[in-house]
């Protein structure tokens, strides 16, 4: 992470917890808290094919059980680990929330 990146995050964090305070005490309604939020996630990170491997491995998670976890197909699975496609979108997301807060976090 970069100086400035690092900057940028402090200070959205600073600001997210501003907004929370003041939703908490009323001035912003959840409409608006809601936005807040969405401008606080972390960004979602690329998976290579090693990378999936070694997430797959680290559960020990057969591709057919990491599919159905993730509820795509088999054969995409398999093309994600031979790098003919790359998880993006939904699925994406899931394998960060797999990485970052374990397989709990989806089953």
């Amino acid at each position: 992470m970069t100086a400035k990146t690092k900057e940028s995050s402090r200070i959205l964090d600073a600001a997210h917890e501003i907004a929370r305070d003041l939703h908490t005490a009323g001035f912003i309604d959840k409409r608006r808290m809601r936005k807040y939020d969405a401008l606080c996630l972390a960004p979602v990170q690329e998976y290579s094919s090693e990378k999936i491997r070694a997430l797959r491995d680290r559960y020990k998670l057969s591709q057919a059980v990491l599919a159905a976890v993730l509820n795509t197909s088999l054969s995409t699975v398999r093309q994600w680990e031979i790098g003919d496609k790359h998880p993006s979108g939904p699925s994406a997301k899931l394998l960060d929330l797999l990485d970052r807060k374990g397989l709990e976090a989806l089953i």
